[in-house]
């Protein structure tokens, strides 16, 4: 029995010594192993990356062994994630917002120069069988299985094959037949300085563009860097000079082989000017001389092929002047530091289309001199006999924003009043934030109204009305119809018939709702022409319906607030006459 004691007690300190060994792993994450608080493109580059791998950690399963220990130094090697840029105002901006971070780039490039580190995949084939990944050693070699070393540090990725195979026709003549090439370039660590928004040590792949580097570190500064003054150095030596213009505008890019302790430096902003107005690119330029032609600016900005004109703002000293060229004109001017450019399309209006609908047999689009009027559409129509020109409709886009604007400044005043009503007793005050709670809801949904935009036209005047580019005339069919609709019991189509009261009209609708405030009741003729009818004119010789109008039966309002209540009666008769829609509240 005490063996068996024993062993029991053996079992159960190793399960918790496991136990505790494994909370202890994913309570320290940053230490031991875990990934997840790295981003995606981070995580997924390839272990031969200079991005610092810890190794994960099990718990031992021997009882008393403590967890590893961790060396203070390892925060250095540590990856340091700088958030994206976010899009600026200088062109090129746009190129650091994490995109090149996070595309591997494995050196597929046949003039990179392989160098130690390099991972090269060779299969052999035939009377002698070997497929691996082997690393360029020290000694800048290879070792091949049956052959020996083969050096192949200086050897540039397009000709890599054809050393190995010669390598191998030394030992094999014949029967056996290789194949070679660049797995993934050695990683390595890029000093990224001046004036970007994170300088620090960046790994990566010796095959990687300056950009991805540059977007590493969070891209060029957007308030104080340069984009065309940015130079990578070895030692004391200049290698190469990056023009980012040249990339984003001529997709030109010269590939750069980085070694272990390359610097990239991004020099101070130069001059700049900004574009704005018909343009594709909106944005402040940088250029490296003191003048540049404004020729040469435009070509960066891309005028839009409407635009016609220039218009220059130069701040240089204390003087602020105001120059305007025609784009023709461009060769001849130049452009200094600090200017604002404003590209415009200044044409005058030579003709204007109106589009035709409804009743009529001729073409559906009109094109008419600028500044024709409505006779000039009639002369050309070609009625049939459905035709109602006395009903005859216009639509102009520029008077349906006006009545949306209208109906909104109605719509915040009422709003104003609701929200600022006082009360003097506690239950005066719960009973106005009740109403003010409905009349939010009222002027949420009436936001949402669309006007029509139609133009009342006078039956004697009408012919002389200007015309605007866009607008649309309808011609109506003839009918024989009255629509009813608001707060009437069955909305519907009622036939007319000469001397018909309002009032029939409204009994053949199934009369009013208990919600209908029968001393407002607007009918609309087709021309846009509206009328108020009040109580006492019911079947008033005054009232003359005729085919085609509508009847609209407004709703009872029932406000404490006087104010509020004209209000909220002032915009139900604005909707009904802008949409010809009986609104409730």
């Amino acid at each position: 029995m005490t063996k068996l004691a024993r062993l029991l007690s053996f079992i159960l300190a190793f399960a918790i010594a496991q136990g505790a060994g494994l909370a202890q792993a994913q309570i320290i994450p940053g230490i031991f192993g875990a990934q997840t608080a790295q981003p995606a493109t981070e995580a997924a580059q390839p272990a031969t990356a200079a991005t610092p791998l810890v190794p994960s950690v099990s718990a031992s399963p021997t009882p008393g062994i403590s967890l590893p220990f961790v060396n203070p130094a390892a925060p250095r090697d540590q990856i340091v994630v700088v958030q994206p840029a976010p899009r600026g105002s200088m062109f090129g901006s746009q190129l650091f917002g994490g995109t090149f971070r996070g595309t591997l780039n494995h050196g597929f490039n046949p003039d990179y120069v392989l160098a130690i580190g390099d991972r090269i995949i060779l299969r052999m084939w035939g009377g002698f069988t070997f497929e691996g990944a082997l690393t360029v050693d020290q000694q800048g070699n290879i070792f091949i299985p049956n052959v020996g070393p083969v050096r192949v540090a200086g050897v540039k990725s397009g000709e890599l094959n054809a050393v190995v195979e010669r390598a191998v026709r030394r030992v094999y003549k014949a029967n056996v037949w290789a194949y070679a090439a660049l797995d993934a370039s050695q990683p390595v660590k890029v000093y990224v300085t001046g004036f970007v928004r994170q300088p620090g040590l960046y790994g990566g792949l010796a095959s990687d563009s300056p950009i991805t580097y540059l977007d590493k570190a969070g891209g060029v500064d957007p308030d104080r860097g340069s984009y065309l003054d940015i130079v990578i150095k070895r030692g004391d030596r200049v290698r190469k000079r990056v023009d980012l213009y040249q990339f984003l505008i001529d997709g030109r890019l010269d590939i750069v082989q980085m070694q272990d302790g390359d610097v990239i430096v991004v020099g101070p902003r130069q001059h700049t000017f900004r574009v704005e107005g018909e343009v594709f690119n909106a944005y402040d330029f940088e250029f490296a001389e003191p003048e540049i032609p404004l020729e040469r600016a435009l070509a960066m900005a891309k005028p839009k092929p409407g635009a016609t004109h220039v218009s220059i703002v130069r701040r240089q000293g204390t003087e602020r002047r105001s120059e305007y060229y025609p784009l023709a004109e461009a060769a001849k001017v130049t452009l200094q530091d600090g200017d604002q450019v404003f590209v415009t399309a200044d044409r005058y209006q030579g003709t204007i289309q109106i589009r035709v609908e409804g009743a009529h047999s001729g073409e559906h689009a009109v094109v008419l001199p600028y500044g024709s009027r409505l006779k000039d559409v009639l002369d050309q129509l070609k009625t049939n006999t459905m035709s109602d020109l006395d009903g005859i409709q216009l639509y102009r886009k520029s008077v349906k924003a006006r009545q949306k604007e209208m109906l909104d400044l109605a719509l915040r005043k009422i709003e104003e009043a609701a929200l600022s009503a006082r009360s003097k007793t506690s239950e005066e005050a719960s009973l106005r934030s009740r109403e003010a709670d409905l009349i939010l809801k009222f002027v949420e949904r009436a936001r949402t109204i669309e006007p029509k935009g139609q133009v009342v036209l006078d039956a004697q005047a009408r012919s002389e009305t200007l015309l605007e580019d866009g607008d649309v005339i309808v011609i109506p069919e003839k009918t024989s119809l009255v629509m009813v609709h608001g707060e009437v019991l069955f909305p519907n189509a009622v036939s007319w018939r000469e001397g018909k009261s309002l009032r029939d009209y409204i009994q053949s609708a199934g009369g009013y709702t208990q919600s209908a405030d029968t001393s407002k009741v607007v009918v609309i003729s087709r021309n846009g022409a509206a009328r108020r009818v009040e109580s006492g004119f019911w079947g008033s010789s005054d009232i003359d319906i005729q085919s085609g109008d509508e009847i609209i039966v407004l709703p009872k309002i029932g406000t404490k607030n006087v104010e509020v209540t004209r209000a909220l009666t002032q915009i139900l008769y604005q909707i009904a006459f802008t949409a010809k829609v009986a609104f409730g509240f």
